[in-house]
């Protein structure tokens, strides 16, 4: 009786007594949100992007700008935490370079608290906007993680 058990057990179980059973792999947690946001080397590079107003945009003050990632997570500043940042709007061309804290004055706006889109006024004319992205102390991923677009500001 008990070895008809057995085989009853075994054919539930979908093994045979006679075949060995495959190894199976052991079952995974799912990633991390802090692992999802950290850069994979076989993922695509991580980089910034204005989603509004597009390179070479004819806009009217006050500008609303929308703002991108990929390969990277936005979070508010106060905290480092591995593959996290969040954006900062430079007026004019030039980025900060890797390891600088980003400044914090007219030209360096800060959206530290993980905004992905604000509106900021700015004069009529031709305007450079630069996207830096900085992790939890504001410090600049460098060239990287920076995108330049221009823009007209209509009156």
């Amino acid at each position: 009786m008990r070895a008809l058990l057995s085989v009853l057990l075994l054919a539930a179980c979908g093994s045979s007594p006679e075949a060995p059973k495959a190894q199976e792999d052991p079952p995974q947690d799912p990633p991390t949100a802090e692992a999802k946001a950290k850069p994979d080397a076989q993922a695509p590079k991580a980089r910034v992007m204005f989603l509004e107003p597009k390179d070479g945009a004819v806009v009217t003050s006050p500008v609303h700008l929308k703002f991108g990632v990929e390969g990277m997570a936005v979070r508010p500043a106060g905290e480092v935490v591995e593959g996290t940042g969040h954006h900062h709007v430079i007026i004019g061309p030039a980025g900060v370079a890797k390891g600088d804290v980003v400044p914090a004055d007219e030209t360096h706006i800060h959206f530290g608290k993980g905004q992905t889109e604000a509106d900021i006024e700015l004069p009529p004319g031709e305007h450079q906007l630069t996207m830096q992205f900085a992790d939890g102390s504001h410090t600049s991923y460098g060239d990287v993680l920076a995108t330049t677009i221009t823009i007209t500001v209509e009156e």
